[in-house]
């Protein structure tokens, strides 16, 4: 469920992990998330999970379906919208609001050559838009 016209609040580094595990798995129990962070983080506990989605809850990173005996949490914002929102904020205060030193910066030190070919036939299939 996705929240319409309101601005993702911003994740900790380890909400943000545990929000990917579920874009990747969809609405989940605390149990199916359990298991994928132990996949990802064998030290990860089941209080541990819990407790981060109950403090995601509070922040309205996540809705909980309480209808059924385990919960079901769900992200309440849809990836890109966050990662867009993180971004704008990542490019206003490391790159002064430059989005093109922002990709400068990513080009030169963090792509790798099968990227950087993707994003040139990206670059060229949208040079006319």
């Amino acid at each position: 469920m996705t929240r319409k016209n309101a601005k993702p609040p911003k994740p900790t580094t380890a909400e943000l992990d545990l929000l990917r595990v579920i874009w990747r798995l969809g609405p989940s129990t605390v149990k199916d998330l359990h298991q994928a962070r132990i996949a990802e983080r064998p030290d990860a506990t089941y209080a541990n999970v819990l407790r981060l989605l109950q403090v995601m809850h509070g922040k309205g990173l996540v809705t909980r379906d309480e209808s059924q005996r385990s919960h079901v949490y769900a992200a309440a914002h849809a990836q890109d919208a966050l990662q867009t929102n993180l971004l704008k904020d990542l490019i206003q205060k490391a790159f002064a609001g430059s989005g093109k030193a922002l990709v400068l910066a990513a080009l030169n030190d963090h792509v790798t050559d099968k990227e950087r070919a993707e994003i040139q036939r990206f670059l060229k299939e949208h040079s006319d838009e």
